[in-house]
Protein backbone atom coordinates (compact mmCIF):
# COMPACT_ATOMS: atom_id res chain seq x y z
CA UNK A 1 0.00 0.00 0.00
CA UNK A 2 1.52 3.38 -0.92
CA UNK A 3 2.42 5.64 1.97
CA UNK A 4 1.58 9.28 1.49
CA UNK A 5 3.14 10.30 4.77
CA UNK A 6 4.84 8.59 7.64
CA UNK A 7 3.73 9.21 11.18
CA UNK A 8 5.22 7.51 14.20
CA UNK A 9 3.35 7.41 17.45
CA UNK A 10 6.58 8.64 19.03
CA UNK A 11 4.74 11.98 18.66
CA UNK A 12 0.96 12.27 19.11
CA UNK A 13 -0.93 12.02 15.79
CA UNK A 14 -3.35 14.79 16.69
CA UNK A 15 -1.04 17.28 18.44
CA UNK A 16 2.53 16.85 17.30
CA UNK A 17 5.55 18.53 18.90
CA UNK A 18 3.67 19.08 22.16
CA UNK A 19 4.69 17.80 25.56
CA UNK A 20 2.11 16.04 27.67
CA UNK A 21 2.14 15.44 31.42
CA UNK A 22 3.08 11.93 32.57
CA UNK A 23 0.24 9.63 33.63
CA UNK A 24 -0.74 9.58 37.28
CA UNK A 25 -0.45 5.88 38.01
CA UNK A 26 -0.96 3.96 41.27
CA UNK A 27 2.06 3.73 43.61
CA UNK A 28 4.71 1.36 42.31
CA UNK A 29 3.32 1.25 38.75
CA UNK A 30 5.80 2.57 36.19
CA UNK A 31 4.98 2.99 32.52
CA UNK A 32 7.13 2.99 29.38
CA UNK A 33 6.58 5.10 26.28
CA UNK A 34 4.46 2.25 24.87
CA UNK A 35 1.83 3.21 27.48
CA UNK A 36 1.06 6.42 25.57
CA UNK A 37 1.25 4.51 22.29
CA UNK A 38 -1.54 2.26 23.60
CA UNK A 39 -3.93 5.21 23.79
CA UNK A 40 -2.81 6.77 20.52
CA UNK A 41 -3.20 3.45 18.77
CA UNK A 42 -6.73 3.02 20.18
CA UNK A 43 -7.74 6.53 19.08
CA UNK A 44 -6.27 6.27 15.58
CA UNK A 45 -7.61 2.76 14.96
CA UNK A 46 -11.09 3.99 15.91
CA UNK A 47 -10.61 7.04 13.65
CA UNK A 48 -9.90 4.66 10.77
CA UNK A 49 -13.13 2.81 11.56
CA UNK A 50 -15.20 6.00 11.35
CA UNK A 51 -13.36 7.35 8.32
CA UNK A 52 -14.19 4.19 6.43
CA UNK A 53 -17.75 4.35 7.69
CA UNK A 54 -18.10 7.87 6.28
CA UNK A 55 -16.83 6.62 2.88
CA UNK A 56 -13.65 8.72 3.11
CA UNK A 57 -11.10 8.00 0.41
CA UNK A 58 -7.84 6.22 1.11
CA UNK A 59 -5.48 6.44 2.84
CA UNK A 60 -7.52 6.45 6.05
CA UNK A 61 -4.45 7.18 8.17
CA UNK A 62 -1.03 8.75 7.74
CA UNK A 63 0.49 6.18 10.10
CA UNK A 64 2.68 3.93 7.96
CA UNK A 65 2.41 0.97 10.37
CA UNK A 66 -1.38 1.03 10.32
CA UNK A 67 -1.31 1.38 6.54
CA UNK A 68 0.96 -1.59 6.01
CA UNK A 69 -0.15 -4.14 8.60
CA UNK A 70 -3.43 -5.69 9.70
CA UNK A 71 -4.81 -4.78 13.12
CA UNK A 72 -8.15 -5.49 14.72
CA UNK A 73 -10.58 -2.70 15.60
CA UNK A 74 -10.49 -0.90 18.93
CA UNK A 75 -13.82 -2.58 19.71
CA UNK A 76 -13.80 -6.37 19.37
CA UNK A 77 -17.43 -6.48 18.24
CA UNK A 78 -16.58 -4.30 15.21
CA UNK A 79 -14.23 -6.86 13.67
CA UNK A 80 -15.34 -8.72 10.56
CA UNK A 81 -15.69 -12.16 12.13
CA UNK A 82 -17.49 -10.82 15.20
CA UNK A 83 -19.86 -8.86 12.98
CA UNK A 84 -20.66 -11.94 10.93
CA UNK A 85 -21.21 -13.96 14.10
CA UNK A 86 -23.54 -11.40 15.64
CA UNK A 87 -25.70 -10.76 12.60
CA UNK A 88 -25.70 -14.08 10.73
CA UNK A 89 -25.11 -16.70 13.43
CA UNK A 90 -26.45 -15.43 16.74
CA UNK A 91 -29.50 -13.48 15.62
CA UNK A 92 -30.59 -15.42 12.53
CA UNK A 93 -32.56 -18.60 13.06
CA UNK A 94 -34.13 -20.26 16.09
CA UNK A 95 -33.45 -18.28 19.28
CA UNK A 96 -33.98 -21.20 21.65
CA UNK A 97 -31.23 -21.92 24.18
CA UNK A 98 -29.77 -25.07 22.63
CA UNK A 99 -29.87 -23.72 19.09
CA UNK A 100 -28.10 -20.44 19.91
CA UNK A 101 -25.44 -22.31 21.88
CA UNK A 102 -24.93 -24.89 19.13
CA UNK A 103 -24.54 -22.28 16.39
CA UNK A 104 -22.20 -20.15 18.48
CA UNK A 105 -19.84 -22.97 19.46
CA UNK A 106 -19.89 -24.48 15.97
CA UNK A 107 -18.94 -21.14 14.45
CA UNK A 108 -16.37 -20.14 17.08
CA UNK A 109 -14.50 -23.43 17.19
CA UNK A 110 -13.50 -22.89 13.57
CA UNK A 111 -13.82 -19.08 13.80
CA UNK A 112 -13.90 -18.86 10.03
CA UNK A 113 -16.77 -17.42 7.99
CA UNK A 114 -15.91 -19.64 5.02
CA UNK A 115 -16.26 -22.81 7.13
CA UNK A 116 -19.67 -21.74 8.41
CA UNK A 117 -20.84 -20.99 4.87
CA UNK A 118 -19.42 -24.29 3.64
CA UNK A 119 -21.48 -26.21 6.22
CA UNK A 120 -24.59 -24.12 5.54
CA UNK A 121 -24.32 -24.65 1.78
CA UNK A 122 -23.53 -28.36 1.92
CA UNK A 123 -25.76 -29.45 4.81
CA UNK A 124 -28.27 -26.68 5.33
CA UNK A 125 -28.70 -24.18 8.13
CA UNK A 126 -26.70 -25.55 11.10
CA UNK A 127 -29.07 -26.73 13.79
CA UNK A 128 -28.77 -28.76 16.97
CA UNK A 129 -32.05 -30.48 16.14
CA UNK A 130 -30.95 -31.75 12.73
CA UNK A 131 -27.26 -32.19 13.59
CA UNK A 132 -25.67 -35.38 12.29
CA UNK A 133 -22.03 -36.09 13.10
CA UNK A 134 -21.34 -38.11 9.94
CA UNK A 135 -22.63 -35.39 7.60
CA UNK A 136 -20.63 -32.66 9.31
CA UNK A 137 -17.52 -34.82 9.46
CA UNK A 138 -17.79 -35.81 5.79
CA UNK A 139 -18.25 -32.21 4.68
CA UNK A 140 -15.25 -30.97 6.65
CA UNK A 141 -13.01 -33.93 5.78
CA UNK A 142 -13.80 -33.54 2.08
CA UNK A 143 -12.99 -29.84 2.24
CA UNK A 144 -9.66 -30.55 3.89
CA UNK A 145 -8.81 -33.16 1.24
CA UNK A 146 -9.26 -30.41 -1.36
CA UNK A 147 -6.78 -28.20 0.46
CA UNK A 148 -9.41 -25.95 2.03
CA UNK A 149 -8.47 -24.53 5.43
CA UNK A 150 -11.30 -24.97 7.92
CA UNK A 151 -9.76 -23.34 11.02
CA UNK A 152 -8.91 -19.66 11.48
CA UNK A 153 -5.34 -18.77 12.32
CA UNK A 154 -6.56 -16.36 15.01
CA UNK A 155 -6.70 -19.02 17.74
CA UNK A 156 -4.61 -22.10 18.39
CA UNK A 157 -7.23 -24.82 18.82
CA UNK A 158 -6.13 -27.83 20.91
CA UNK A 159 -6.52 -31.14 19.10
CA UNK A 160 -7.73 -33.31 21.96
CA UNK A 161 -4.47 -35.00 22.78
CA UNK A 162 -3.25 -38.53 22.21
CA UNK A 163 -6.54 -40.06 23.33
CA UNK A 164 -8.58 -38.21 20.72
CA UNK A 165 -9.20 -38.75 17.04
CA UNK A 166 -6.35 -37.87 14.69
CA UNK A 167 -8.73 -35.45 12.96
CA UNK A 168 -9.03 -32.39 15.18
CA UNK A 169 -12.42 -31.33 13.85
CA UNK A 170 -13.97 -34.65 14.89
CA UNK A 171 -12.89 -34.10 18.49
CA UNK A 172 -14.42 -30.64 18.40
CA UNK A 173 -17.71 -31.90 16.99
CA UNK A 174 -17.83 -34.53 19.75
CA UNK A 175 -17.11 -31.80 22.30
CA UNK A 176 -20.15 -29.82 21.16
CA UNK A 177 -22.26 -32.98 21.34
CA UNK A 178 -21.07 -33.66 24.90
CA UNK A 179 -21.84 -30.12 26.04
CA UNK A 180 -25.33 -30.28 24.58
CA UNK A 181 -26.01 -33.67 26.16
CA UNK A 182 -24.84 -32.45 29.55
CA UNK A 183 -27.06 -29.38 29.48
CA UNK A 184 -24.40 -26.69 29.20
CA UNK A 185 -26.68 -24.24 27.32
CA UNK A 186 -29.19 -24.21 30.18
CA UNK A 187 -26.42 -23.91 32.77
CA UNK A 188 -25.09 -20.86 30.95
CA UNK A 189 -28.53 -19.32 30.66
CA UNK A 190 -28.97 -19.67 34.43
CA UNK A 191 -25.49 -18.34 35.22
CA UNK A 192 -25.44 -15.27 37.46
CA UNK A 193 -22.14 -13.85 36.19
CA UNK A 194 -19.79 -14.00 33.24
CA UNK A 195 -17.16 -15.63 35.44
CA UNK A 196 -19.57 -18.42 36.35
CA UNK A 197 -20.22 -19.05 32.65
CA UNK A 198 -16.48 -18.98 31.99
CA UNK A 199 -15.92 -21.70 34.61
CA UNK A 200 -18.66 -23.87 33.11
CA UNK A 201 -16.94 -23.80 29.72
CA UNK A 202 -13.43 -24.17 31.10
CA UNK A 203 -14.40 -27.45 32.82
CA UNK A 204 -14.50 -29.14 29.41
CA UNK A 205 -11.52 -30.66 27.57
CA UNK A 206 -9.73 -28.59 24.93
CA UNK A 207 -11.06 -25.36 26.44
CA UNK A 208 -8.49 -23.43 28.45
CA UNK A 209 -8.62 -19.97 29.99
CA UNK A 210 -8.22 -18.03 26.76
CA UNK A 211 -10.80 -19.96 24.70
CA UNK A 212 -13.30 -20.09 27.57
CA UNK A 213 -13.14 -16.31 27.89
CA UNK A 214 -13.45 -15.70 24.16
CA UNK A 215 -16.39 -18.12 23.90
CA UNK A 216 -18.24 -16.61 26.86
CA UNK A 217 -17.85 -13.13 25.37
CA UNK A 218 -19.39 -14.36 22.11
CA UNK A 219 -22.21 -16.22 23.85
CA UNK A 220 -22.90 -13.07 25.86
CA UNK A 221 -23.56 -11.16 22.62
CA UNK A 222 -26.60 -13.41 22.13
CA UNK A 223 -29.97 -13.71 23.85
CA UNK A 224 -28.58 -16.60 25.90
CA UNK A 225 -26.98 -14.33 28.52
CA UNK A 226 -26.82 -10.66 29.39
CA UNK A 227 -23.84 -10.07 31.66
CA UNK A 228 -21.76 -6.90 31.75
CA UNK A 229 -18.48 -6.96 29.84
CA UNK A 230 -17.08 -4.90 32.71
CA UNK A 231 -17.33 -7.62 35.34
CA UNK A 232 -14.63 -10.06 34.30
CA UNK A 233 -11.54 -10.31 32.10
CA UNK A 234 -8.98 -13.00 31.26
CA UNK A 235 -5.77 -11.78 29.57
CA UNK A 236 -4.53 -13.80 26.63
CA UNK A 237 -0.85 -14.38 25.76
CA UNK A 238 -0.74 -11.39 23.39
CA UNK A 239 -2.27 -9.09 26.01
CA UNK A 240 0.34 -10.18 28.57
CA UNK A 241 3.02 -9.27 26.04
CA UNK A 242 1.40 -5.86 25.60
CA UNK A 243 1.32 -5.26 29.35
CA UNK A 244 5.02 -6.15 29.52
CA UNK A 245 5.79 -3.51 26.90
CA UNK A 246 3.58 -0.79 28.43
CA UNK A 247 4.93 -1.12 31.98
CA UNK A 248 8.43 -1.44 33.36
CA UNK A 249 6.86 -2.24 36.73
CA UNK A 250 3.23 -3.20 37.40
CA UNK A 251 3.57 -2.53 41.13
CA UNK A 252 2.35 -6.00 41.98
CA UNK A 253 -0.88 -5.68 39.99
CA UNK A 254 -1.96 -8.75 38.03
CA UNK A 255 -2.51 -8.60 34.28
CA UNK A 256 -6.27 -8.58 34.89
CA UNK A 257 -5.95 -5.70 37.34
CA UNK A 258 -3.84 -3.74 34.85
CA UNK A 259 -6.50 -4.23 32.15
CA UNK A 260 -9.19 -3.02 34.55
CA UNK A 261 -7.09 0.01 35.50
CA UNK A 262 -6.73 0.93 31.83
CA UNK A 263 -10.45 0.48 31.19
CA UNK A 264 -11.41 2.59 34.21
CA UNK A 265 -9.13 5.51 33.33
CA UNK A 266 -9.64 5.65 29.55
CA UNK A 267 -11.28 9.09 29.44
CA UNK A 268 -8.56 10.52 31.68
CA UNK A 269 -5.75 9.16 29.48
CA UNK A 270 -7.31 10.29 26.20
CA UNK A 271 -7.76 13.77 27.68
CA UNK A 272 -4.18 13.86 29.02
CA UNK A 273 -2.82 13.16 25.52
CA UNK A 274 -5.19 15.54 23.78
CA UNK A 275 -6.90 12.70 21.91
CA UNK A 276 -10.49 12.96 20.77
CA UNK A 277 -11.42 9.29 21.07
CA UNK A 278 -14.70 8.48 19.34
CA UNK A 279 -16.49 5.81 21.29
CA UNK A 280 -18.81 3.27 19.73
CA UNK A 281 -21.84 5.56 19.69
CA UNK A 282 -21.55 6.17 23.42
CA UNK A 283 -20.31 2.73 24.45
CA UNK A 284 -17.02 2.97 26.34
CA UNK A 285 -14.18 0.55 25.76
CA UNK A 286 -14.98 -2.54 27.79
CA UNK A 287 -12.58 -4.95 29.53
CA UNK A 288 -12.54 -7.27 26.50
CA UNK A 289 -11.67 -4.32 24.23
CA UNK A 290 -8.80 -3.11 26.42
CA UNK A 291 -7.56 -6.69 26.65
CA UNK A 292 -7.52 -6.88 22.85
CA UNK A 293 -5.84 -3.48 22.57
CA UNK A 294 -2.93 -4.77 24.65
CA UNK A 295 -2.55 -7.60 22.15
CA UNK A 296 -2.64 -5.18 19.21
CA UNK A 297 -0.23 -2.67 20.75
CA UNK A 298 2.17 -5.54 21.37
CA UNK A 299 2.21 -6.09 17.60
CA UNK A 300 2.30 -2.36 16.79
CA UNK A 301 5.25 -1.79 19.14
CA UNK A 302 7.33 -4.34 17.22
CA UNK A 303 7.59 -1.71 14.49
CA UNK A 304 7.13 1.52 16.49
CA UNK A 305 9.29 0.59 19.51
CA UNK A 306 11.50 -2.35 18.46
CA UNK A 307 13.88 -1.66 21.34
CA UNK A 308 11.20 -2.62 23.89
CA UNK A 309 10.81 -6.38 24.17
CA UNK A 310 7.87 -8.46 25.31
CA UNK A 311 7.56 -11.86 26.93
CA UNK A 312 7.76 -13.85 23.69
CA UNK A 313 10.54 -11.88 22.03
CA UNK A 314 8.65 -11.59 18.73
CA UNK A 315 10.05 -8.82 16.57
CA UNK A 316 7.97 -8.87 13.37
CA UNK A 317 4.30 -8.25 12.55
CA UNK A 318 3.17 -11.20 10.47
CA UNK A 319 -0.09 -10.13 8.85
CA UNK A 320 0.03 -7.48 6.14
CA UNK A 321 -3.06 -5.44 5.34
CA UNK A 322 -5.06 -6.98 2.49
CA UNK A 323 -8.13 -5.29 1.06
CA UNK A 324 -11.35 -7.29 1.20
CA UNK A 325 -14.30 -6.15 -0.90
CA UNK A 326 -16.99 -7.89 1.15
CA UNK A 327 -19.19 -5.23 2.71
CA UNK A 328 -20.16 -5.08 6.37
CA UNK A 329 -23.40 -3.57 7.57
CA UNK A 330 -22.40 -2.84 11.13
CA UNK A 331 -24.89 -4.23 13.59
CA UNK A 332 -24.40 -4.92 17.28
CA UNK A 333 -26.31 -6.89 19.93
CA UNK A 334 -29.68 -5.10 20.15
CA UNK A 335 -29.41 -4.99 23.94
CA UNK A 336 -26.55 -2.47 23.53
CA UNK A 337 -28.95 0.00 21.87
CA UNK A 338 -26.34 1.44 19.49
CA UNK A 339 -27.30 0.06 16.07
CA UNK A 340 -27.05 2.53 13.19
CA UNK A 341 -27.29 0.44 10.02
CA UNK A 342 -24.13 1.91 8.45
CA UNK A 343 -22.42 -0.07 5.69
CA UNK A 344 -18.76 -0.08 4.72
CA UNK A 345 -16.43 -2.31 2.76
CA UNK A 346 -14.76 -4.93 4.88
CA UNK A 347 -11.54 -4.10 6.71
Amino acid sequence: MPVSAQLSFETPPLKSNQDFPPPLLPPGVCSTKVFDTYWRFAAERQEIFFRRLSQASRPWTTDWILQQYKFTNAYRASDRVSQYLIRHVLYEGDQSTDEVFFRTLLFKIFNRVETWELLANEIGWPSATSYNFSRYDTTLTTAMSRGIRIYSAAYIMPSGGASGDHRKHRNHLRLIEKMLTEGVPSLLQRSTSMEEGFKILKAYPMIGDFLAYQFIIDLNYSVLMNHSEMEFVVPGPGAKDGVQKCFSDTGGLTHSEIIRMMTDRQEEEFARLGLNFKSLWGRRLQLIDCQNLFCEVDKYARAAHPEIGGLTGRSRIKQKYRENNRQIEYWYPPKWRINTGHTVEDQ
